[in-house]
């Protein structure tokens, strides 16, 4: 019997998990927004990266597990880390010229890059037609969002922004490939994990540092922030996703990730009084929808045929 037929379909648990968890994920581009002013971003991104790392090495020495440092599996774990410092450099920046709603939705359309990349690199992750759909639905969505922001003046937001945030997504899909298609494919979640935290806290650091992105201005909402960034986001969301992973299938628990974008820019419009612009909110529509085509495939083809018999 194959691993996959061993996990379990969603209960009452796994969604409360997965409801706290987007939850969590939808929060953190709204506090990086939110403490720009006395906090830079990056170097915010680098710190949470520094602290999250000695989390999860306690957590592996607790456990028992020690980091593969073997020839073929470093150099991939460098290559995830420089991958997922680039990502969050492009994030640092983007709250700096945009929402922090337009971040998070740009941002998550990262299944989508992931999808063509796993599409050229592995047989068994060929894409369907109506994936096919869903990726021009996405990009289709975000040339929406792009155009229609170019032709408004909005204060808040910009292309420069919008694409920065885009950026970061490219650099998450081409993570999601090089994790896929190399040795890290048959290491703990752990490992992995602590590559691209200690690569990204050394090249966020150097990068906030050269970008002169470097205020710090002490108070209970700059402390709060990073210790929500740093601890809950880098470590605990992250360990309990892969626990999650471990026990549940994954076709199910990625639709519930859907709802991270779409809390990022309700509560981007609640908590900071951002503007959701007409052209914006029909782009992230397409760009959901598309991405739930796209990653929610096999979880389709499963329940639309259950429901019909």
């Amino acid at each position: 019997m194959s691993t996959t037929d061993t996990r379990r379909p969603l209960d009452g648990q796994a969604v409360g998990l997965m409801l706290l968890l987007c939850l969590i994920w939808s929060l953190q581009q709204i506090l990086l927004k939110a403490t720009a002013q006395d906090f830079s971003p990056t170097l915010q991104l680098a710190l949470r990266s520094g602290i999250a790392a000695v989390l999860v090495w306690l957590y592996m020495r607790f456990k028992g597990e020690r980091l593969t440092l073997a020839s073929g599996i470093w150099q991939p774990g460098l290559l995830v880390g420089v991958l997922f410092a680039l990502e969050f450099v492009m994030v640092g920046q983007a709250v700096r010229y945009t929402t922090a709603g337009h971040v998070v939705v740009f941002l998550y359309s990262a299944p989508v890059f992931a999808a063509l990349g796993l599409h050229l690199k592995l047989p068994e992750e060929r894409l369907a037609p109506l994936q096919w759909f869903g990726i021009a639905l996405a990009f289709g969505g975000i040339a929406v969002a792009f155009l229609g922001q170019a032709a408004q003046s909005q204060g808040q937001t910009s292309v420069l922004g919008d694409a920065l945030a885009l950026g970061g997504a490219l650099a998450w899909g081409l993570t999601t490939v090089a994790i896929r298609t190399t040795a890290l494919s048959s290491l703990p979640a752990t490992q992995t994990l602590l590559y691209q935290l200690a690569v990204g806290f050394v090249l966020l650091g150097i990068a906030s540092v050269w970008m002169g992105q470097t205020t710090f201005h002490s108070s209970w909402p700059v402390w709060a922030s990073l210790a929500f960034n740093a601890v809950a986001v880098c470590f605990f969301s992250f360990l309990v996703w892969f626990s999650l992973l471990r026990t549940y299938l994954a076709s199910r628990l990625g639709v519930f990730s859907f709802l991270t974008p779409i809390l990022g820019v309700v509560l981007g419009a609640w908590l900071l009084d951002e503007p959701v612009e007409p052209n914006f909110a029909l782009g992230a529509l397409l760009v959901l929808a598309g991405i739930v085509l796209v990653s929610g495939y096999r979880w389709l083809v499963r329940y639309l045929p259950a429901r019909k018999s």
